[in-house]
């Protein structure tokens, strides 16, 4: 495998031929120019660039003047003339080193590894960065001082293959990460598949997750991003410990990168047999804890002002101004919902200011009462499911296997019923709750 393409700039034809023989035996692949001009026209194909200084027509100190306004390729200059001036000019024009003739083979081949892989480093930091600025959903919930870290991880996950986990309450937006870290490391075009562990019957989980047109497949190439984990049913997680450890499915290979969620911290599903211990250490190579939303402090105020800002756009209105009474009820609102429950808010005050009468206290008020009554019957299932086993933590004291002794449920099923209806556990114990 080369190391990477050298342009050679001289105006001496048996120095560029000794030099592109002495690269190519190091590893390299070599383009060669006879002076600055005709190497600015080579720039676009290269790793780093070795250029003499005294050339007619454009001398190389030039040459990486101009080269660097239009690229990000290194350039080291040599000459048979150096003194300490010269090298210092080069240096604080930009140049990558200066190194003088005669010069060592071993000390010119390292010079030029080094700089290729300069060359690759900034061009994939840059690429992060350009695709982080184009993921504006990802904006609605990593804006703030709070989230600075998680920002950080994202940058330095993703183009690791290694697994990640992602933890965090209901509603802080575990998937968007999920999905950031994918696009910025195998890229968007690469497949993401979501899996929601709570949703899927256990009696057909492993049909649709390892079939052979199951999501296992399906994600080949890409992601397969396994929200609420903790739900999977026992059996299956043993298969996907399977997976990670052979890179394959039954005799398939498959080149997977797994990316887990769980509202629940990982420890804790180990000690209630929720998630196998062998699996949580396979899974939790990398992690990243979203905050809940009550902890991120001022921060509430700027990411609901970020939502003003899109949902005005979208009902095409003007955006709300926030009293101190709004500001107030903003930060001492608990947020049981997190990002998700700030969104309805947000968008109760903008429809309601469109009214002339819009109060946050009243936009919170109305999510927090559940707003309308609902108008399906797989709405009223749930909002009774969810009334009736917040009633039973309640009164249980938050013992989770008399919960599910109680209702007549098994304690997985209890645990998939709470994820899926958004059951804050901490919000129905509080006081108060």
């Amino acid at each position: 495998m080369k190391q990477g393409t050298i342009l050679v700039i001289d105006d001496d034809r048996e120095m560029r031929v000794s030099l592109s023989h002495l690269l190519e035996k190091g590893g390299f692949e070599v383009v060669t120019a006879r002076d600055g001009e005709e190497g600015l026209k080579l720039l676009g194909g290269v790793d780093a660039a070795l250029s003499d200084v005294r050339m007619p027509r454009m001398d190389g100190l030039t040459f990486q003047r101009q080269a660097a306004d239009i690229s990000r390729v290194p350039v080291v200059l040599f000459s048979a003339h150096g003194d300490i001036p010269l090298a210092v000019e080069a240096i604080q024009n930009g140049a990558y080193n200066f190194i003088e003739k005669p010069f060592d083979p071993r000390r010119l081949l390292t010079l030029l590894g080094n700089a290729v892989r300069l060359k690759r480093l900034t061009e994939s930091a840059a690429r992060l960065e350009r695709r982080l600025a184009a993921l504006t959903d990802l904006e609605q919930i990593l804006i703030g001082d709070a989230l600075s870290a998680v920002r950080r991880d994202i940058h330095d996950y993703a183009g690791s293959p290694a697994n990640v986990l992602i933890t965090g309450e209901t509603g802080t937006g575990k998937e968007l990460v999920a999905r950031a870290l994918h696009d910025l490391g195998r890229g968007p075009s690469a497949p993401f598949v979501a899996v929601n562990c709570a949703i899927i019957p256990p009696e057909s989980f492993e049909e649709k997750v390892f079939a052979r047109d199951g999501l296992l497949h399906r994600a080949d190439g890409g992601t397969l991003f396994l929200d609420e984990l903790t739900s999977m049913p026992a059996e299956s997680q043993s298969k996907i410990l399977r997976v990670i450890e052979t890179r394959t499915v039954g005799e398939m290979p498959v080149d997977v990168r797994l990316i887990s969620a769980s509202s629940q911290p990982g420890e804790a599903a180990v000690a209630e047999g929720l998630l196998r211990q062998d699996l949580y250490f396979r899974l939790n190579t990398l992690v990243i804890d979203l905050p809940p939303l009550a902890a991120r402090g001022d921060d509430v105020i700027l990411i609901f002002r970020h939502y003003l800002q899109r949902l005005s756009a979208l009902y095409e209105c003007r955006v709300p101004e926030l009293a101190p009474s709004d500001v107030s009820a903003l930060l001492t609102h608990g947020w049981p919902g997190n990002v998700r429950e700030l969104q309805s808010v947000a968008e109760r005050f903008v429809l309601a200011s469109r009214r002339g009468s819009a109060s946050i206290a009243s936009s919170i008020s109305s999510v927090s009462d559940g707003g309308d009554m609902p108008t399906t019957l797989r709405e009223a299932v749930a909002a009774f499911e969810r009334q009736l086993i917040a009633q039973a933590i309640s009164d249980e004291a938050g013992r989770m296997d008399d919960v599910a002794h109680r209702l007549g449920i098994g304690r997985r099923t209890l645990n998939e019923k709470i994820v899926k209806l958004g059951i804050d556990k901490g919000e129905v114990l509080a006081p108060g709750g």
